[in-house]
């Protein structure tokens, strides 16, 4: 799916560029074509700032689920993944009584835990 792309950057090592948008993923594109030649899949929301660094070996990706990745541009493969500490980082709500469904899912959004299959 093609969308609306946020961030756009040119490799002049690769002479490629880089977007990212919308659809939570980064395409390559070589510059001479047009073309996109590879998908790089791993945000669970919007990308919204990319580069590659100074020798294209390596793309950076920001997105908005909190998230900047560093990816093999040879393989298209995570290096690593950076995440700042959120508020309620490993928090357990398993078994909490008294919150809704709404309030559990900003909690784990801010960094919360749940075990899914526990019932009391």
């Amino acid at each position: 799916m093609l969308g609306i792309y946020r961030s756009c950057f040119y490799s002049y090592y690769s002479f490629s560029w880089c977007s990212g948008g919308e659809d939570q993923s980064i395409r390559l594109w070589k510059v001479i074509t047009g073309q996109c030649f590879s998908v790089i899949q791993g945000h669970t929301s919007r990308v919204g700032s990319i580069t590659f660094n100074a020798d294209g070996q390596i793309l950076v990706s920001a997105s908005d689920d909190g998230t900047i990745k560093l990816w093999d541009t040879l393989s298209n493969m995570p290096l690593k993944t950076l995440r700042g500490e959120r508020p309620y980082e490993l928090m357990d709500i398993t078994g909490a009584i008294g919150l809704t469904e709404t309030q559990k899912t900003t909690l784990k959004a801010l960094g919360a835990i749940e075990d899914e299959g526990y019932h009391p």
